[in-house]
């Protein structure tokens, strides 16, 4: 039995010493430890030896399996430290992943851009609530209630008295009441209109207005401003040109074309905004003297202005949320 046991440590040590990884360890302890393995069928063989030979094989058995158990013991910690610490390994050599950094919307980029040229011609910042009074958003921009030109304009009404605001005129409305002139300020934000959703229209979208009210203000003052914006946000070459219009809230009204040809396609006139004097009624119902101050507005939609600044044809666009449409700007 001694030459069994001699053996079988021998052939332990030497398998133990050819592990390479977890698995084949243990698949060495069934081998030698597991519970029909061969260390456990030489205790077997023991149990039948006469009474008087167990004293001689029992000790050494008994070493033989502790040394095993201690072997494989020592060897599973060291493995299993080498594992984890691949686990923890980094490769340097690999190439680094690339983080996408996002940017604003294209609608914030146009926006922005506005409000830095009005800004620069000397306008401050405004702005209101969306939730607007019936009040702020017509009667006192000089649409009565039966006024006709109120069908001009689709509306989110909340209730009689409140609707979602279908400019940011109200805000002039606002600051008027609150402020005594000169006054000169742009109005941007979005506003809500109950339209059928196409190619060239959406329930809501982006304006920026703008409003000047002081002394002996004219409309070639008006005209200078917005033939500045234009020659600053489109380019020095942009052609423009100022056609007769009607606004309840202004009069003299116009609005304001540029010449839009894309590459390999007939040019056309492209309205990019609506414009005129602040009407005297608007300055009465907020309480400024007509007779003393004169005013200038005007009011553009941050997507129309876009559209025809990147050649973008559907509005819709600007709301899909497609990656592919985004990061192209």
């Amino acid at each position: 039995m001694f030459d069994k046991i001699t053996n079988i440590e021998k052939d332990f040590n030497s398998e133990l010493a050819e592990v390479k990884n977890l698995n084949q360890l243990e698949d060495l302890r069934i081998k030698y430890l597991g519970r029909k393995g061969l260390i456990s069928e030489l205790f077997e063989e023991f149990k039948l030896l006469p009474p008087d030979e167990k004293p001689k094989y029992g000790k050494t058995l008994n070493i033989l399996k502790n040394k095993s158990q201690q072997s494989f013991d020592s060897l599973k910690d060291t493995l299993s430290e080498s594992d984890s610490a691949s686990d923890d390994y980094i490769d340097i050599t690999l190439p680094g992943r690339k983080v996408e950094i996002g940017t604003q919307h294209i609608l914030t980029q146009t926006a922005n851009e506005i409000k830095e040229i009005f800004k620069s011609l000397g306008f401050s910042v405004y702005e209101g609530p969306e939730l607007e009074s019936d009040y702020n958003n017509f009667e006192a921009l000089n649409f009565p209630p039966d006024h006709p030109a109120r069908d001009m304009q689709d509306t989110f009404f909340v209730n009689d008295n409140f609707l979602l605001r279908t400019h940011t005129s109200p805000v002039q409305v606002r600051l008027m009441k609150n402020s005594s002139p000169p006054i000169r300020a742009i109005m941007p934000g979005r506003v809500f209109r109950n339209e059928a959703i196409s190619a060239k229209s959406y329930c809501l979208f982006h304006q920026v207005e703008g409003l000047l009210v002081d002394e002996e203000v004219t409309f070639s003052e008006l005209k200078g401003t917005i033939i500045a914006f234009a020659k600053q946000f489109f380019g020095e070459d942009v052609q423009y040109r100022f056609r007769p219009s009607f606004f309840p809230f202004t009069e003299p009204s116009a609005e304001v074309d540029i010449w839009w040809q894309p590459e390999g396609k007939t040019g056309r006139w492209l309205e990019i905004l609506g414009c005129g004097m602040v009407d005297p009624n608007v300055l009465e119902n907020v309480g400024i003297d007509s007779e003393k101050y004169l005013g200038y507005a005007f009011g553009m939609g941050v997507e129309r202005t876009a559209m025809l600044k990147y050649g973008i044809d559907d509005i819709r666009v600007f709301y899909d949320n497609d990656k592919r449409f985004l990061t192209q700007f």
